[in-house]
């Protein structure tokens, strides 16, 4: 019997590949020993990404995961990105230490965002498709029933209106101030005079999300429509004597990259 154990030993040992010897390539300094940091952060972003992706997980949690990746996005251009464009805008060219200059990544980040960007777009869409067979569904403008124009122009007039403020942008009205990660409506309009450009500042203080009300017909779906779409449907309230040619929204961010100075003069 132990005979046999000992040549079965012997035979799992030769069978068991021996763990490979760390290569001696890399010198003991330098820049190869580093990974740069901005993109191992992208990569961990990456990563609660795929989390949005994992079907393991409940709808609603992974719906979380990927408002997480969208935010962390946000923040990590805020500071992170703003401080390699402020190195660039001082004319900086040394490299950090894993020997990439600020030009270089900032070339890498954009490879690395455009894809990610790209990745959160395809699940954002296949959530919506989860999210139709679990009878939860954002509307679209073309699905909206006489009803539901009804309601949702009462909705503007008494609750949204009130708190817009449309700008025009042309020659005599400057481009106006965009706060940071504001979601702006951006319309493009003419009249027999003239053409205008038109922002309307979509307000924080109103749910982006707003649930429409059963229809006649008792809709057993859960439906939801965009505070812009409701805006952009309504435009003639705010710009009167108008044809909107196209419209759009967008988010502007802004750098937050704070740098304190502990040194200063007395300002008392």
């Amino acid at each position: 019997m132990t005979s046999a154990k000992s040549k079965k030993s012997a035979s799992v040992a030769k069978s068991t590949p021996r763990p490979r010897a760390i290569s001696a390539t890399l010198p003991p300094s330098g820049p190869e020993r580093y990974y740069n940091r901005e993109l191992s952060w992208l990569q961990f972003n990456k990563r609660v990404l795929e989390e949005a992706a994992n079907a393991s997980h409940p709808l609603l949690e992974r719906l979380r995961f990927l408002a997480i990746a969208a935010s962390n996005l946000d923040e990590f251009y805020m500071v992170r990105a703003a401080g390699i464009f402020g190195q660039l805008a001082a004319g900086v060219t040394t490299p950090s230490q894993d020997g990439l200059s600020p030009a270089q990544q900032l070339s890498a980040i954009n490879r690395f965002v455009s894809g990610l960007v790209a990745d959160k777009q395809k699940i954002w869409e296949a959530l919506l498709a989860e999210l139709e067979e679990a009878g939860v569904t954002l509307v679209r403008e073309s699905e909206l029933t006489r009803a539901d124009r009804a309601w949702l122009e009462s909705l503007f007039m008494q609750q949204i209106f009130p708190i817009l403020t449309p700008i025009a942008v042309d020659p005599a009205h400057p481009f106006p101030f965009i706060p940071n990660l504001g979601l702006t409506l951006a319309v493009e309009m003419e009249n027999a005079v003239r053409a205008m450009n038109g922002l309307i500042p979509i307000p924080s203080q109103i749910e982006r999300f707003i649930r429409l009300p059963d229809g006649e017909d008792g809709h057993a779906r859960i439906r939801f429509i965009q505070l812009e779409m409701i805006i952009g449907i309504h435009l003639d309230a705010l710009f009167p004597g108008f044809d909107v040619k196209a419209r759009g929204a967008f988010r502007l961010i802004r750098d937050s990259d704070i740098e304190l100075q502990e040194e200063a003069e007395d300002l008392v």
